[in-house]
């Protein structure tokens, strides 16, 4: 990988730091067979995750994004790292999540990007520890890069969850942007590797199937494609977020899909804790 993997606007003095600073590390991506992709999920608080599909792991170069954090944008590569303090004591408490967190999250994304409404529509609470997650029923890291809404699942998502308002907001620009953070100790192992969006073309993008008890969606699988550029902020804390854009119905030249995915980071310690985190997901409307 070349210093072509960063933003032409970055200083040369940037560009060095970033590379001194990047991890080689195996991505996995999605080999394009032409089978049916499949991802489903079932189980108590639907934990259980099965798929179809083959993987492959690509050594890539990951950026540490905290060298560039103040020149990234959710328009240009469709996040953006902030500092964000949370008044949430448990996150595991779920009255806390929907009466602190919520609110908390919703200001971050309208102030991240300039919607006039937020409207939250999930979270999903990670554990990289077998045990805590049987025990609070939660998911696991998800090993494989991935965008989390489609072409058309990004609108239908809209019509299931606001079917009375749902063609009146799809008549203006809407996004779906996520908001993931450390809810305990700093990130030490399977951090977060988001895609700079503009890297990816939308060749790299395979549809996939996803399967919940009562519903049907998709998601995006990526393939592999040598021109990604990837970053993550490593030891990310419980008072910092990534802000990052998995859909948006304008078709400008803006961001509007960042595939990521949990890696192993090799800067790991040996006795790295299991990670815990967690992701909202929101649908940001402009015009209303």
């Amino acid at each position: 990988m070349t210093l072509s993997l960063i933003d032409d606007t970055l200083s040369a003095e940037v560009e060095a730091s970033f590379m001194a600073e990047s991890v080689t590390a195996e991505i996995p991506y999605t080999i394009d067979t032409g089978e049916k992709l499949v991802n489903e999920t079932f189980g108590p608080n639907n934990i259980r995750r099965r798929k179809t599909g083959t993987h492959e792991l690509k050594p890539m170069t990951v950026g540490n994004g905290r060298l560039i954090a103040g020149k990234l944008s959710l328009e240009e590569q469709g996040f953006v790292f902030v500092e964000h303090k949370t008044k949430v004591a448990d996150f595991f408490d779920a009255e806390q999540l929907k009466t602190v967190y919520y609110p908390e999250v919703e200001q971050l994304i309208k102030g991240a990007s300039g919607a006039s409404r937020v409207v939250i529509f999930d979270h999903t609470l990670r554990s990289g520890d077998e045990a805590e997650r049987e025990a609070k029923l939660i998911r696991e890291p998800v090993l494989s890069a991935h965008n989390d809404y489609t072409e058309w699942s990004g609108p239908n998502r809209v019509r299931e969850f606001l079917p009375d308002e749902a063609e009146a907001l799809l008549a203006h620009r809407f996004a779906i942007i996520q908001v993931w953070r450390a809810i305990n100790q700093p990130i030490q192992s399977n951090p977060l590797a988001v895609a700079d969006a503009k890297s990816v073309e939308m060749e790299d993008l395979i549809v996939a199937e996803r399967r919940y008890p009562h519903r049907v969606g998709q998601t995006y699988r990526l393939k592999y494609n040598a021109n990604h550029r990837w970053y993550y902020f490593p030891q990310m804390r419980r008072d910092e977020a990534l802000v990052f854009k998995v859909y948006d119905s304008e078709r400008d030249g803006r961001a509007r899909f960042t595939p990521h995915t949990s890696f192993v980071d090799p800067a790991s310690p040996p006795n790295a804790p299991p990670r815990q985190s967690i992701e909202v997901r929101a649908f940001a409307f402009f015009s209303w």
